[in-house]
């Protein structure tokens, strides 16, 4: 319509009907939505008066009622065609723009907007060559767009080139292309001069049509990448079909189906994945009698069955950890403390790495058993691997697959049985590694348990890396002498020193006599039952030991005789008290008599030692006779132990005045030191106060005070120096029978934090600072004879 047409029939005030989501065109029709009660009450009024009305985006979408600021400076006269009533109450009208028009002044705001308007021609609308050119580009870049969009019809090609003047096809272009934004098209609307407004387009249409080739381009790769897969599925279609006519068998071919689904659910990460189907491709083009089959077939199979994703959640109760533990174990209580620590630190931080625990101690104190309690805390899954006496490197990070008979490391065998990602690991006796010409496999381990590395662990045999860090590893040795020190540097040491007394026979009643009476076929309370004294009495006679293996094994041998007196025919019940115990184990071995039996004379002193087995009782004999001044050490000691003995006696020979010794009795004197059990080698600093008691017992005559032992370093200055191993060393005292100990002053912290609380209140210890405070608790007042 020319604009001479439009300005004439302009009214100067018409109504205002705000649009939150279009923009109308001259030119165009367009449906709109009346939702708003003013907006309603403006078509309803508009309908009866004359249906002209003027349509204008308003700035902000989300206000309901906006005024003059509210709405843009420019909008678009139209008329309304049709208009039809919802059942929400909302109306949906069609019409058709007019011109542009310019909003002078509201004149009213309710019940709808009313506004004086004047209205907006087209600037430079005369035709020149520059302005025709544009449109022609409009027009054909137009086509172009509507050739390549799948969404708008061919018929807007027909409008477009119906449009009558440059300004006109500007409008109806804008109108229909959807692309174009919001603010965008009101920018144009907004411009009321031809020849920017069909620059603007030529912009605008250009970048879409270079859009929608780039997306026609995309599809018909994808389409051609499709009917490639479609031709290659067709084809082995047909291929099976005629493998079925001529009767050929298909088991390979579903193998390999097989195969590739159990690839694709394992979860593998991408390079292993890519490993898996790269072997997979090389088995499918493989004839089964290959020499190569069976090692391809094999390491898929071992690929597929690695848990890449299974992994339990931890279940973390803190209340019920500490039953499962006081239930499975007695005493340790700072064992028990730190794995609960650990825990709280799992609670408040899953992600966080595991710690590498070592438990170190003697045999029997439940290091493995921990192990599955700490599982059982943690709700996940435990395997056990044994590596006393593995000697090949090969056996931790596996063989590589050029080898016959090639598997997996221990690690990932492992996890295979376990069946998830986050199993709790034991490397039982990591003290026990060998070494020889195959490896080591304790540097094998370096990688495996540490945290910073573990995560990236690539076995030999898979050649593919795998995700460690959430396994908990839980390693146990006895000693750690063995270990080497990078390795033990990458764990944290909990010692488990032993049990006391009445912790074994707690054990005993809680554990191994229900243990051994259901293995032996007892009823336990109706067939036999254990009073606490001849538990206390095996576990004392019958058994030293820092663990309850022995204390178990003493158990089975009372059960089984029971067992056979019940076959025999005695089916009486069997209360077993302590003469029940002597009468069916035979007198008890360890007698506590013998202590003082054997401190009864002169030069006979009681030292305390620590052992892999968890601590003993060492007896240091003096003796002297007619000589020339000669040291003569037995019982198979160690340098060390010999230089203490040497130290020893140099202080008693420069203290002899002292210690009413006669000066000169080493120039006619020869000393023997001997320490029995002389199969077992001795050696260590800590028998240096042992050493110097009993010489000194020995040369003044007066008896080492019965019931007492004692530990500790001295120094020539008569100075008792810390030694190590103290709740060992007191435990075995403990068990022994001894109720006196004296220690080095500086091991109090250890005898504090260390020793059961139960084993202090019931013995006396004795700290002291020098030789001389030894002697003055160690020895008798009275010399018993003649030194």
């Amino acid at each position: 319509m020319p604009d001479d047409k439009v300005t004439a029939a302009v009214p100067d005030i018409v109504s205002v009907l705000p649009l939150r989501g279009a923009v109308v065109f001259p030119h165009a029709v367009v449906p709109l939505a009346a939702g708003r009660a003013s907006s309603v009450r403006l078509v309803e009024d508009a309908v009866q008066s004359g249906r002209v009305i003027a349509a204008v985006l308003q700035r902000d979408p989300t206000e309901d009622a906006p005024d003059q600021r509210g709405l843009h400076p420019v909008g678009t006269l139209t008329l309304i065609h049709k208009v039809f009533k919802q059942p929400d109450g909302s109306l949906r009208l069609v019409v058709q723009g007019i011109g542009r028009v310019r909003l002078v002044e509201v004149v009213q705001t309710a019940p709808f907007l009313r506004a004086r308007v004047e209205p907006l021609g087209d600037d430079g609308e005369s035709p020149d060559m520059e302005t025709e050119a544009l449109a022609r580009s409009v027009t054909s870049l137009f086509q172009r767009v509507v050739a390549l969009s799948p969404t708008l019809p061919d018929e807007l090609v027909a409008t477009v080139s119906g449009a009558e003047t440059p300004g006109a096809l500007a409008d109806v272009v804008t109108a229909t292309l959807p692309t174009l934004a919001l603010a965008a098209k009101q920018e144009l609307l907004e411009t009321a001069a031809v020849k920017a407004r069909l620059q603007r387009l030529v912009t605008a249409l250009g970048k879409e049509a270079e859009v929608l080739e780039l997306g026609s381009k995309i599809q018909s790769e994808v389409h051609s990448e499709m009917s490639k897969t479609q031709r290659e599925y067709y084809l082995r279609e047909q291929l099976k079909a005629i493998q079925k006519e001529l009767g050929e068998s298909d088991d390979r071919t579903q193998e390999i189906d097989a195969l590739r689904e159990k690839i694709e659910a394992a979860g593998m990460p991408e390079e292993a994945n890519k490993e898996a189907l790269r072997e997979l491709d090389r088995l499918a083009k493989m004839p089964p009698a290959a020499a190569e089959y069976t090692v391809a077939r094999t390491y898929i199979d071992w690929l597929v069955s690695v848990p890449w994703k299974e992994e339990t959640v931890d279940d973390i109760d803190l209340v019920r950890a500490r039953a499962i533990l006081d239930e499975d174990h007695e005493g340790l209580d700072k064992v028990k403390d730190r794995i609960l620590e650990y825990l709280a630190v799992k609670k408040t931080r899953p992600g966080g790495r595991d710690p590498i625990l070592c438990f170190v101690g003697p045999p029997g104190v439940g290091k493995t058993s921990l192990g599955k309690s700490i599982a059982r805390t943690l709700g996940r899954k435990f395997h056990r691997i044994s590596l006393g006496g593995m000697r090949d490197e090969a056996e931790i990070r596996g063989h590589r697959r050029t080898y016959i008979g090639a598997l997996p490391g221990q690690i990932i065998q492992g996890l295979r049985r376990a069946g998830t990602k986050n199993p709790v690991l034991m490397l039982d006796e990591i003290d026990k590694l060998g070494m020889d010409f195959r490896g080591d496999p304790a540097s094998a381990l370096l990688e495996v348990l540490d945290p910073e590395q573990n995560s990236t662990f690539r076995d030999h045999y898979l050649d593919v890396p795998f995700d460690l860090s959430r396994v908990l590893f839980i390693t146990t040795a006895n000693v750690l002498d063995p270990v080497p020190p990078p390795l033990r540097d990458r764990m944290e040491l909990i010692a488990l020193a032993g049990y006391t007394e009445e912790e074994k026979i707690a054990i005993a009643e809680r554990h191994l006599v229900p243990k051994q009476a259901r293995e032996h076929g007892l009823a336990l309370g109706a067939e036999v039952t254990f009073t606490r004294e001849a538990l206390r009495l095996i576990a004392r006679g019958y058994t030293r030991e820092a663990g309850v293996r022995n204390l178990e094994r003493e158990i089975a041998t009372v059960c089984r005789k029971i067992a056979r007196r019940r076959v025999e025919g005695r089916t009486e019940p069997v209360v077993v008290t302590p003469d029940e115990v002597t009468s069916l184990l035979g007198a008890p071995r360890f007698e506590l008599e013998e202590l003082e039996e054997r401190t009864r004379v002169p030069g006979v002193a009681v030292g305390l030692a620590w052992t892999p087995a968890g601590g003993d009782v060492l007896y240091v004999e003096a003796g002297r006779m007619d000589g020339k001044g000669t040291l003569t050490l037995t019982g198979q000691l160690g340098d060390v132990m010999k230089e203490s003995a040497q130290a020893a006696l140099s202080w008693v020979r420069a203290h002899a005045a002292e210690l009413g010794v006669d000066p000169g009795f080493w120039a006619r004197s020869d000393v023997h030191i001997h320490v029995p059990a002389g199969a077992i080698p001795k050696d260590g600093p800590s028998a240096g106060v042992t050493l110097t008691t009993a010489l000194v017992s020995l040369l003044t005559g007066r008896r080492v005070r019965a019931g007492l032992a004692m530990t500790g370093e001295v120094s020539l200055t008569g100075r008792v120096l810390p030694v190590g191993g103290i709740k060992e060393k007191v435990l075995a005292a403990h068990r022994a029978g001894i109720r006196t100990v004296i220690l080095p002053r500086r091991n109090q912290k250890h005898l504090v934090e260390d020793v059961p609380a139960a084993v202090r209140q019931v013995m006396t210890m004795h700290l002291v600072d020098a030789l001389d405070d030894v002697l003055r608790l160690a020895l008798e007042e009275a010399p018993v004879g003649v030194a």
